[in-house]
Parts: C-alpha cells; structure tokens; sequence
C-alpha cells in the first residue's frame, strides 16, 4: 500500500471558536495520539489531506505526519483513524491520526469485492451480499484495499461463510468463522405467486374490455 506524506503544525489554541477561525483560513484541526505517544493538537492544510484522499484507493490510509514544532519537524508514522467532515459545505471539520509500528498488527475494516457469477443465477438465483465490509488483522505493510471473493462455485441455496474466504498472504480474520458473507437465494415463491396474481387480473381485465366492446 502506498504511503503518504502530510505536514500538520503544533496548535495550543482550542475549542468551537479557535476551530471555526481556523476552518475559515482552511487550516483544519486535528489530533495526534499513539499508546507510546502523548496526545498532541495539530493543525493541517485542508488541501494537502484532499490531494492524499483523491489519490488514496482505499479508506485505511497509512501516512507519515510530519509534525513541525519550535525544535523542528518530527516524523511518525500514522493511521488516519477517523476523519470529520461537513458534506454540506464539502469541508473537514476535525481529524484523528493515530500512531502505529511496523511490527504490530493493525484491526480495519475493508471492503468486501464479490468476483464472478455464482453458478446458481443461472437457474434464477439471486447472489446477496450479507457482508459489505469483513474485519482483518494485519500488519501495516500487509494491509490491502479490497477482500475480493470468488462466487463462482456458489449454487442456489448455497452460503459463503467467513471461514470460506481465502485471504492474503500476511492477512487473517478478526470475525468468527461461522458469519455469512455472501447467499445465492432461490426466487421468492411470493413473488411468483404475486406475478401469477397480477397475469389472471390482467387476462380477466383484457376480455371483460373485450365483452363491452362486442356489446357496442
């Protein structure tokens, strides 16, 4: 997975109206924490995260803060951990970026990618998704964008469970193995009836039009 770069100051100013004013020269704020590190308020340009983001094809971003003091910059590698933004006026509101190492494992939630057709649509089964996302354990220079599954073999009536899937190398699962991930369904019987309903509603509907137009 790529890395990225992203310059943030030191800030000692908080609170809603030291952010507001800062938002407003497009500087947004955010914080820096770690378990080996004190948590530290930082400030970062609005357009550096964007350009990150844009480029990024993944959610589980891995980064290098670089982190400018009075003493001078100081480099931590980090996860953005979570990100506040205001989709009405497409703006950051507040960011969270969490320390991480190399030699320890990371839990993410990735998305899910199901590949192929499943055997069973072509009997009229219906593949459905029943996880979006599935929880991984890795380390950072392991973590991948996308969990992608092959449905091929996947019948109708048949369940991939999340013990089915193959993940990468480096990569295991943090779900118990038992979880649905994905079903081809049979088609509902409800619905065929409903449809066989609606066909004689029709067919009576056409030859009572058919009776009145003799009767004229």
């Amino acid at each position: 997975m790529e890395q990225y770069q992203l310059a943030v100051k030191v800030r000692d100013t908080k609170g809603k109206e030291a952010a507001k004013k800062m938002r407003q020269q497009m500087d947004i704020p955010g914080i820096f924490y770690g378990a080996d590190s004190k948590p530290v308020m930082v400030s970062f340009k609005d357009g550096e995260l964007r350009r990150i983001l844009k480029s990024a094809a993944s959610k589980n971003i891995i980064m290098k803060l670089q982190i400018e003091t009075g003493k001078g910059t100081d480099s931590k590698l980090v996860i953005l951990k979570e990100l506040q933004s205001d989709p009405l006026k497409d703006s950051y509101i507040h960011a969270d970026f969490l320390e991480i190492s190399m030699n320890k494992e990371l839990t993410l939630n990735v998305p899910v990618v199901l590949i192929n057709t499943p055997a069973g649509a072509a009997l009229g089964g219906v593949l459905q998704m029943v996880r979006r996302e599935l929880s991984i354990k890795c380390l950072p220079d392991k973590v991948v964008e996308k969990i992608e599954i092959d449905v091929s073999g996947l019948g109708i009536g048949d369940s991939l469970h999340v013990r089915d899937v193959i993940f990468p190398e480096g990569v295991t699962s943090n779900q118990e193995d038992h979880l649905t991930v994905a079903v081809v369904n049979a088609p509902s019987a409800a619905e065929k009836g409903a449809h066989g309903e609606e066909g004689e509603e029709g067919k009576e509907g056409e030859e009572a039009k058919a009776k009145e137009a003799e009767k004229k």
